[in-house]
């Protein structure tokens, strides 16, 4: 491995990292407050929300009164698509961006020309924790267009004083080819396309440790502890977590820092995190595990109240930014959660086994059918490419075991040849649902 991840000197620290407790949040209240009078005076899903609820924004008087407030999901931003969200005239958005909306509408967010500063700096901040410095080379494989990541990482790339190769994603072999001949320091994607570049060097007989890259920065969708060890041990990299989203603003809402590797840090000068029970939207005590939400105190073309992610995970004491407090890396989502015969599964658990499963390549995919009255699950799973059948069927029966034994729950194992399962170049979808409508 590359020696251990420096801290930034105290020189490239911003004011906001140095600040203490107290002053971070006196000024996270004032902001706060800031933002709930612009959501109400010019939002009218917000006004109606609020009156609804019985409160106002004279009514938050310390940071805990935000839970006074109504919560705000992605179906609010769907029923008011397009602008019905935005608190400023369309004529002071500079730029729009939106989700896929494989799942219906898509949710549409917009940005005026201080929003668009505030996420340079915060990218910028994300990047420097994570080791990136002034005058490194950044290859950018987040996708460019309506998807936050692309551009989102440019501008804070640009704004910390590094170099943008802005490759964006697909054509794998021509990444890899890029990567070697631009020797670029630092890299951004996806974990799971990661997988597939690291596969890819390998393919062309290159050596993925002997590359220029020292830093991977990996976010838009939840990766294991195990998953960051394959990629450190394939590539000799520190591997770094960043996490966003767009209804919040994009990438950049909080990072890990190099020096710990142990948790994102959110900037909570420009956002209030909560942990809340995903059922009864309780918040709940620092330290305990629920589905995550934010409130913005800054954003000014959509301002978000109490946005609820699905994320699941846990509010922890600040460590490289001591003011700062921590979000556990994401276990999982609500809303990917699998209910197999009565049990709770994520597909998250799956792959931790997957990975330190002896004869299995990190590429698997899910299979929910119907078999009779009950639902199956199947894990389809490649093997290594020097993988014999004999070890194959083995390594499946490990499979079935541990998730029996961990999970509580009965799935069957499909070992598949190598590069049999399709690649992801952006999110990955891991679940195909199959299931009979009942």
């Amino acid at each position: 491995m590359t020696r251990l991840g420096e801290a930034p000197p105290p020189d490239l620290l911003d004011d906001a990292e140095r600040m203490s407790t107290d002053e971070l949040r006196s000024l996270q209240l004032e902001r706060l407050q800031w933002t709930l009078a612009h959501a109400y005076e010019n939002v009218p899903h917000y006004r109606k929300a609020f009156d609804g609820a019985g409160v106002h924004p004279a009514d938050c008087r310390s940071l805990s009164d935000i839970a006074k407030f109504p919560t705000t999901s992605k179906a609010d931003l769907r029923e008011n698509y397009p602008f019905g969200m935005f608190a400023v005239p369309q004529s002071e958005v500079r730029r729009i961006h939106a989700s896929s909306g494989t799942t219906g509408r898509p949710t549409v967010v917009g940005y005026t020309a201080r929003d668009i500063d505030t996420w340079a700096g915060l990218i910028a901040r994300s990047i420097r924790a994570a080791g990136g410095r002034p005058g490194h080379k950044v290859h950018n494989a987040y996708g460019y267009g309506l998807f936050t990541g692309g551009l989102g990482a440019h501008y804070g790339i640009e704004r910390l004083g590094a170099t943008a190769i802005p490759v964006s994603g697909g054509m794998t072999p021509r990444q890899v080819q890029l990567i070697t001949d631009f020797q670029p320091d630092v890299i951004m994607l996806t974990p799971s396309y990661m997988l597939t570049l690291l596969d890819e060097f390998e393919r062309q007989g290159l050596d993925p440790r002997a590359t220029s890259l020292r830093v991977g920065i990996f976010g838009a969708e939840p990766w294991t502890e195990q998953m960051r060890a394959e990629i450190e041990e394939r590539m000799d990299i520190h591997a770094v977590d960043i996490y966003g989203l767009s209804e919040v603003m994009g990438p950049g809402v909080a990072q890990e820092c190099v020096e710990t590797k142990d948790g994102l840090h959110i900037w909570e000068d420009h956002f209030l995190p909560e942990v809340i029970d995903p059922l009864d939207g309780t918040v709940l005590a620092d330290g305990e595990e629920g589905e995550l939400v934010f409130t913005s105190l800054t954003k000014q073309a959509l301002p978000i109240i109490r946005y609820r992610t699905r994320d699941l995970t846990r509010l922890l004491p600040g460590t490289a930014r001591p003011a700062m407090r921590r979000m556990q890396k994401i276990t999982g989502r609500s809303d990917d959660m699998i209910i197999l015969r009565g049990v709770n599964l994520f597909p998250t658990q799956i792959e931790e086994i997957v990975l330190r499963t002896a004869g299995f390549a990190p590429h698997f995919q899910l299979e929910l059918t119907t078999e009779g009255r009950m639902d199956a699950l199947t894990v389809r799973v490649e093997a290594r490419a020097d993988t014999p059948a004999p070890r194959r069927a083995a390594a499946a029966a490990e499979l079935v075991a541990a998730v029996k034994e961990t999970v509580g729950v009965t799935v069957a194992c499909e070992v598949v040849d190598p590069d049999s399962l399709e690649r992801s170049v952006g999110k990955l979808q891991r679940l195909k649902d199959h299931r009979t409508p009942r």
